[in-house]
């Protein structure tokens, strides 16, 4: 018997012009190629528009969902690309470059509404047929409560993944108001969704603890890790004669690199034309005022530091592997993808030792995300010698989705049969 999944296609379909895609976005990717090949569920994606479920056509959502996959996983060669030309060149030369290669300074800008007008007209209200299960695994929507009511009221069950709770627990590292916009998410996930999926223990006991907070009840929790790219690994390492160390991640106060950055500054005063390199791979985001003052504006970090955004997944992966080590000094994740990629690929792993990194990464090295001493030492003992990566077994999208199916969807299609 085929069941009709509705996978809420409202983030990708504002992700279809993009070149790089962040963490979220690639699961919404993997939950729409996991339903479109099985052989049981029925995908049919929609969006919310105006607090109610659109339909999206079908097979132009398909194609979209081919193009994305395509351009995301990169495989066009860096070459192609000027500005990763210019930062593969900075890495390979034999001294440090004069000056570092950096994405400009983001402007001001408004937003384009023609790729949001186009989207809009090809969703149509009516037509939404019933289903087992709405899947809403991007957060978009959910800060207003009318869509989820809306489809409780058509008796379909919601299965909402949350990535993190980070607006709520740490607003300092978000745009103001996303606090208060995230909260809302999380209670209409608790007071209207059905089960939730969380993407770590860590995320799952930070559900808990909201739900406390606020007195709410809590729907079913059932703890999936995110699966990884399979492509990662099937590129040659970049070969330099000098050492450099790799960050991944959107450029945002949570990150903490401003605090690397510093450390960074401390290696160069110390070891001059033989500090090893860094590279900050990932968009500017908010709350990283501090970040782009260090890496526009000191002298120290010139041609030490380099930054690219949106970057193909070959490219991406052929940096990494040359890594001496891949970086990640967060002072706080829900999951932290880019650890978990560099791990399962066999990077050395140097990570701050917070909760989702020990449950996540517990090979890594792991350091107080405050403990400069701590991290100088590491970088200067990796940039002697690149270690051997202790053995890892890393988790897979077949593990994630059979949580999923076993634990939710057969049992809802269990129910239903005996109705």
């Amino acid at each position: 018997m085929v069941h009709t999944i509705l996978l809420d296609a409202s983030r990708l379909l504002s992700r279809t012009e993009r070149s790089a895609p962040t963490g979220i976005d690639r699961v919404c990717l993997a939950y729409a190629e996991w339903l479109i090949a099985h052989p049981v569920y029925r995908m049919v994606p929609v969006r919310s528009r105006k607090g109610q479920l659109a339909l999206v056509d079908d097979d132009w959502f398909r194609k979209r969902i081919a193009e994305l996959r395509h351009r995301w996983n990169g495989l066009a060669r860096a070459e192609e690309r000027p500005q990763d030309r210019d930062l593969i060149a900075a890495l390979c030369s034999a001294r440090p470059p004069s000056r570092s290669v950096l994405t400009p300074l983001p402007l001001e800008t408004a937003p384009s509404k023609k790729r949001a007008t186009r989207q809009f007209f090809r969703a149509r209200r009516t037509g939404v047929p019933s289903a087992l299960a709405y899947l809403n695994v991007g957060h978009t929507g959910l800060d207003e409560p009318e869509l989820l009511q809306s489809v409780k009221d058509r008796g379909i069950p919601r299965i909402i993944l949350v990535h993190d709770l980070i607006p709520v627990t740490h607003p300092e590292y978000c745009r103001d108001g996303d606090d208060a916009k995230h909260a809302r998410r999380m209670e209409h996930a608790l007071t209207l969704g059905s089960h939730i999926i969380a993407n770590s223990a860590y995320t799952a006991r930070e559900i808990d603890r909201f739900a406390k907070a606020r007195s709410l009840a809590c729907p079913p929790v059932d703890v999936a890790h995110l699966g990884l790219e399979s492509h990662l690994k099937a590129v040659e390492p970049l070969k330099t004669p000098r050492p450099y160390f790799v960050h991944v991640g959107t450029i945002e106060g949570r990150k903490n690199l401003a605090f690397l950055l510093t450390v960074w500054r401390h290696l160069a005063e110390k070891h001059g034309a033989d500090t090893p390199g860094l590279v900050l791979i990932g968009r500017y985001g908010w709350e990283n005022e501090a970040v782009l003052d260090l890496l526009h504006r000191s002298p120290a970090l010139r041609g030490h530091v380099h930054q690219a955004e949106g970057m193909a997944d070959a490219t991406l992966a052929r940096i990494m592997l040359g890594a001496q080590a891949v970086l990640a000094p967060s002072s706080v994740e829900g999951f932290d993808l880019p650890a978990v990629e560099a791990s399962a690929m066999g990077i050395p792993l140097i990570a701050s030792d917070i909760a989702p990194h020990r449950e996540l990464t517990p090979q890594a090295r792991l350091i107080d995300p405050i403990d400069g001493p701590g991290w100088l030492r590491a970088i200067e003992q990796y940039t002697q010698a690149k270690p051997v990566a202790a053995q890892y077994t890393a988790p897979r999208w077949e593990q994630h989705f059979s949580i999923v199916e076993q634990r939710i969807l057969s049992p809802l299609a269990t129910s239903r049969q005996e109705m």
